[in-house]
């Protein structure tokens, strides 16, 4: 089986199978990179140390000042996944992840700047783009002369990309781009614009991807967003007034934009989740200091079972986050194209794990926790957005879900085709009726069929093993029985559909741990017993988070609770008082 064929892990153990190919080994960076990455972290945070106080004060003034954008241009920080005969440093996916978890120790602002401008700002180019175009481009994008953004978002399109209003129509060998980008991170410094425009009015989404540039007549930005965090990065408005775009800017095939926006967001995943790593691993350093100098009733903080119960968790979600998002980054890198569910898990799962760490940190920091003078409260206002921006948490589980069960879907599809002409095709209908029964009893029986069992994994982790192959046959039966109940409805059930989100967000990541400790093991680690002790506790948690989602499937009060949001919206207020 090559890279390029290996199918999604996480659709194929929707159907009960365990793709350990695409988790073993447990992908580790390329040695070119490494090499490379240990300069530039070195010299990152030489450079970002420098600045540790100014990043306090530009929150507060709520800019950058032009010499720090200079500054980081001149350090190369923006042609990280440039190719190097172009200028750029050339990193794959893992070593771009990994570079962005040294500038997010420091500062989420600057990070979200890097961040747009590779991650997706010019990810289209690198992706869909011509040997012109990157021709054209690479050298200037690389030293910073042009810095990227990606321009998706509008008023009235934000989860919804394919409502956007903003239109490009032909004009000879031209196209001509009229409309309005809101939320724009980089707007106001960017020169290079990846924009999604509808070129065809008689279809719903019918958008093109285009370069614009700040040098084409009829671009403009709005003034600098005033924002509860990344206060410091450029976010603005963009606007297009009957700007005139040549023929060959377009990017990837006329009619083809949702695609290529989901490829590059999908592709981009691993920077956030790399930034969202850094960020934990800079708060926990910051929370187990605090812990042991700060004392209380006669002794350090660190002694209290609570305190410590805070900061193993979040040693276990910076762990199970980095594994995932390391993962996925070793995937991209491998040349493996399906992907897309993966990557949405490691982008929920490590913003998420940021939020509760970030929380937790300032908790253990107490009242210095709330204060400006610390950097809680800002790491704090910093990551909320990270659940918002490159797709919400909410619509990414809804697609994790229905992507997920796509192939469970065209089974079912295709045995309710068979069964309407099995007396005229009766060896073939059969026989795939007969294949799917099997299967099914197989799952629901726990026989070891071929493909459902883990096989190389050291004899250590057999108890582990064990329990994620019966979570996966749950998921399997699960998954099954809600598309017999729902067929096409289920796009329309989204209580179903986040439950069964939440058992495939807990069984990747498991799985990722899992292959990470695996590995540890296997190598003779010197601290793989307390890698093993993480596994322990994500694995114990995840148990208890799949067997409740089951449950509920069925047994919940979803409409209940529907009609007490009714109940809300009809009156549009709380409707009690005790007054």
């Amino acid at each position: 089986m090559t890279e390029e064929k290996m199918p999604s892990f996480m659709r194929s153990l929707c159907m009960g199978r365990i793709e350990q190919d695409v988790l073993l080994p447990f992908p580790t960076m390329r040695d070119g990179d490494k090499e490379m990455l240990q300069g530039v972290a070195e010299a990152l945070s030489s450079m970002l140390g420098a600045h540790e106080e100014d990043f306090r004060r530009w929150d507060r003034e709520g800019e950058f000042p032009s010499e720090y954008i200079d500054e980081l241009k001149e350090f190369g920080a923006f042609g990280l996944i440039i190719p190097e005969d172009e200028g750029g440093l050339g990193f794959g996916s893992m070593a771009y992840s990994r570079a962005l978890q040294e500038v997010a120790k420091y500062d989420a602002s600057t990070a979200v700047t890097i961040g747009a401008h590779s991650s997706i700002g010019m990810r289209g180019l690198k992706l869909f783009g011509t040997d012109e175009q990157k021709k054209r481009y690479y050298p200037k994008l690389s030293t910073g002369e042009m810095i990227a953004a990606f321009c998706l978002t509008e008023p009235g399109a934000g989860s919804d990309a394919a409502s956007i209003a903003t239109v490009a129509k032909r004009d000879g060998d031209d196209w001509v781009l009229n409309g309005n980008k809101l939320w724009i991170t980089n707007g106001g410094i960017a020169s290079f614009f990846t924009v999604f425009a509808k070129t065809d009015a008689s279809k719903r989404g019918g958008m093109t991807a285009f370069i614009v540039t700040t040098e084409m007549e009829g671009v403009s930005v709005g003034p600098h967003e005033d924002k509860m965090g990344l206060r410091a990065s450029s976010t603005t408005t963009v606007n297009f007034d009957e700007v005139r775009v040549p023929a060959d800017h377009m990017l990837g095939e006329e009619g083809q934009g949702f695609k290529v926006a989901m490829k590059i967001l999908n592709s981009g995943r691993t920077g956030l989740g790399g930034g969202s790593v850094g960020a934990m691993k800079k708060i926990i350093e910051m929370a187990t200091a605090q812990a042991s100098e700060r004392k209380q009733f006669g002794q350090a903080i660190k002694d209290f079972g609570l305190i410590q119960q805070k900061i193993g968790q979040m040693v276990v979600d910076c762990y199970a986050a980095e594994s995932v998002v390391t993962l996925v980054a070793g995937l991209v890198d491998a040349g493996h194209e399906d992907y897309a569910v993966e990557a949405a898990i490691s982008k929920v799962f490590a913003t998420e794990a940021l939020w509760r760490t970030a929380d937790e940190g300032l908790q253990v920091a107490g009242g210095n926790g709330y204060m400006c003078e610390f950097p809680y409260e800002r790491m704090l206002r910093d990551c909320r957005i990270n659940r918002i921006f490159e797709g919400t948490n909410d619509i990414l589980r809804l697609f994790i879900a229905l992507t997920g069960m796509n192939g469970v879907a065209s089974e079912l599809k295709e045995l309710a085709s068979l069964r309407k002409s099995i007396f005229s095709h009766p060896i073939k209908g059969f026989g795939v009726l007969s294949d799917y029964a099997t299967k099914q009893a197989q799952l629901r029986t726990g026989i070891r069929a071929e493909g459902t069992h883990f096989t190389r994994l050291v004899p250590e982790l057999a108890a582990y093993a064990d329990s994620f192959e019966d979570a996966t046959r749950e998921l399997a039966t699960a998954t099954d029985r809600v598309l017999r109940k729902h067929g096409k409805g289920i796009i329309g059930k989204q209580f179903a559909t986040r439950r069964l989100a939440e058992i495939m967000i807990d069984l990747f990541v498991w799985a990722a741990v899992m292959a990470r400790v695996n590995d540890a093991i296997a190598a003779g680690a010197d601290d793989a017993e307390q890698q093993r002790e993480i596994l322990h506790v994500f694995a114990g948690a995840a148990t208890k988070r799949i067997r409740h989602q089951l449950r509920r499937i069925d047994d919940n009060d979803d409409e209940t609770l529907k009609s007490v949001a009714a109940h809300a919206f009809e009156l549009g207020r709380f409707a009690w008082d005790t007054i």
